[in-house]
């Protein structure tokens, strides 16, 4: 025996069609194709400006002790430039910095932030203890590492004689601003 087919239900059938009017939709306005027309325009110019960047180049450097510096940002620090800067035409800059012991509070615990896109810091050797606006303080050791978000407040507390770290900043060239404690 044949199973005959289920009349359909009243909710499977079509939804009631719209009578026509004979009204056409407006025709969109020339305010609103000069609208989109310039979005396309900047589009295209911000696409332009990201391929204007110049082609970054490969940094490669090797561990040179005549290589730390003290013509950093901190007056008690070493900084070995890793040429990142330079090969990537001011985008980003790393390096790794010696902080100078044993550490004096009264110069290094300033409270200050920087005008950045991007800071990551990795402890590289010893440890080092901080202060960020929202976290409170932090006991960072070798293999910790953290980003500071841009323009949060923060200060370094205390940190070993042999300190080492490594920190990779967005853009290369920034504005440091010290605070009043």
């Amino acid at each position: 025996m044949a199973k005959q087919k289920a009349a359909s239900r009243p909710a499977a059938q079509p939804a009631v069609k719209k009578k026509w009017s004979g009204h056409k939709p407006a025709a969109k306005s020339s305010a609103r194709k000069t609208i989109k027309k310039a979005r396309g325009v900047a589009a295209a110019k911000s696409k332009l400006a990201k391929k204007a960047r110049p082609k970054q180049l490969i940094a490669i450097s090797h561990h040179r002790e005549e290589d730390f510096k003290a013509d950093g940002l901190r007056t008690y620090a070493k900084y070995r430039d890793l040429g990142i800067a330079d090969a990537t035409h001011g985008l980003a800059q790393a390096h790794v910095i010696r902080l100078q012991g044993p550490c004096n509070p009264a110069e290094v615990s300033k409270l200050h932030y920087h005008d950045v896109e991007f800071q990551m810091v990795y402890v590289l050797k010893g440890w080092v203890k901080t202060y960020m606006e929202g976290q409170g303080e932090t006991l960072m050791k070798e293999g910790s590492a953290w980003t500071q978000p841009p323009r949060i407040k923060h200060l370094i507390m205390d940190y070993s004689d042999d300190v080492e770290l490594l920190e990779v900043i967005l853009p290369a060239e920034f504005k440091t601003v010290e605070l009043a404690s």
